[in-house]
């Protein structure tokens, strides 16, 4: 018999993108990702608007969600959503302090978006998949 032990092997959990159902959308692509959380898409395809809920940027998932998922650096999207701000052309996403504020965030605000781990603790919201 052959035993293989796994030592300080991490469990990775994927980054759900979620969103309030009034978005009413199933999928979206990684490209509409990074304008919405650029904040260069406002709307969603049925006209409503995008609320963009985000964890704090020295937050490990944040850093995780912009890396793997948006394929930004978390500075990078500081630096659009400070130039935004300062020159009074938009307004940076809403941060939140944690994840289960962003749920709460995401389920109670009308066109909402948010990414969070562990989707199966969730309902009322729809999980995006996002397609390349």
């Amino acid at each position: 018999m052959v035993f293989a032990i796994l030592i300080g092997s991490p469990v990775t959990h994927a980054i759900d993108v979620i969103t309030n159902i009034t978005a009413d959308t199933a999928s979206i692509t990684t490209a509409q990702l990074r304008r919405i959380y650029s904040m260069r898409q406002v709307k969603w395809a049925n006209g409503v608007p995008i609320a963009v809920f985000v964890l704090p940027s020295n937050n490990i998932l944040h850093q995780k969600f912009c890396k793997e998922t948006l394929r930004l650096f978390p500075y990078q999207l500081d630096r659009i959503w400070n130039k935004l701000t300062f020159s009074g052309m938009g307004i940076a996403p809403t941060p939140v302090s944690n994840m289960e504020e962003l749920i709460k965030a995401v389920k109670s605000t009308t066109g909402a978006i948010g990414y969070i781990e562990n989707i199966n603790e969730v309902s009322d919201v729809n999980v995006l998949k996002i397609d390349e």
